[in-house]
């Protein structure tokens, strides 16, 4: 296969890298940020796609950030793959200030007391991810199903999560978009200009080939002439 990986990652070193890339976040960045230009499409619909990327990272949907992302650009008629790559904003260095913000925001707009960190509320996230594993698998199975624990979380995490999330990833992701918006326009018009030159040159360097050709064939022509004759005129004497 054409992109197969040479040297096979194990499971711990794929953990590893999704937390801590190979090349450091830095380089990651500048990755994400070079492709993002690079995409073949009008740069108010990869602004749009950029948009859709960062509003649903600040979103509690875990798991589902892609799916998410690629809606909300479909609908906006934004560029998919630039919103699947903008989901690069909610990261592992990210996240738990994106959480806990997002929760003691949400806990104000609806009027809960008490504050998170960001150790509790990714702690309830993963007790309830295992509850929520054993609910489905007690369905099979003679165990009970404790939902109670899960509408716990719901109300005390979950729904602060995507309540406090929304206006925090709007106001990100319209800086997102008009931020990125005259960036990508400079990128693309630099970029034709210099195609254009490019192409410019190469058409020049042939009509001046083209030129030079054209100039040489009547000398070529002429030089034969005077042969001609030359040989003529030796004939001439030779018969006399």
């Amino acid at each position: 296969m054409v992109f197969k990986r040479r040297d096979k990652r194990s499971w711990g070193r794929a953990a590893i890298e999704a937390l801590w890339p190979r090349g450091g976040w830095n380089r990651a960045a500048m990755y994400m940020k070079h492709r993002l230009r690079r995409l073949p499409d009008a740069p108010h619909r990869i602004a749009r796609g950029i948009f859709a990327g960062i509003l649903v990272s600040f979103s509690p949907l875990f798991g589902l950030h892609f799916g998410g992302a690629a809606l909300i650009a479909w609908i906006m008629r934004g560029n998919i793959l630039a919103a699947l790559m903008a989901t690069f904003v909610g990261n592992p260095i990210t996240f738990p200030f994106i959480a806990a913000f997002s929760v003691e925001f949400g806990n104000f707009l609806l009027g809960h007391p008490g504050v998170m960190s960001p150790l509790e509320i990714f702690r309830d996230f993963g007790q309830a991810s295992a509850e929520l594993t054993r609910n489905i698998s007690s369905l099979f199975s003679s165990e009970p199903a404790h939902w109670d624990r899960l509408s716990r979380f719901f109300f005390r995490v979950y729904w602060p999560y995507l309540v406090g999330g929304i206006i925090p990833g709007l106001i990100a992701g319209t800086v997102g978009y008009y931020v990125s918006l005259p960036i990508i326009l400079a990128y693309q018009n630099r970029r034709t200009k210099k195609l254009r030159e490019r192409i410019a040159k190469r058409i020049a360097a042939r009509e001046a080939e083209a030129a030079g050709q054209g100039m040489s064939s009547p000398v070529k022509s002429g030089v034969s002439k005077e042969k001609r004759a030359k040989s003529g005129d030796d004939a001439a004497v030779t018969k006399a």
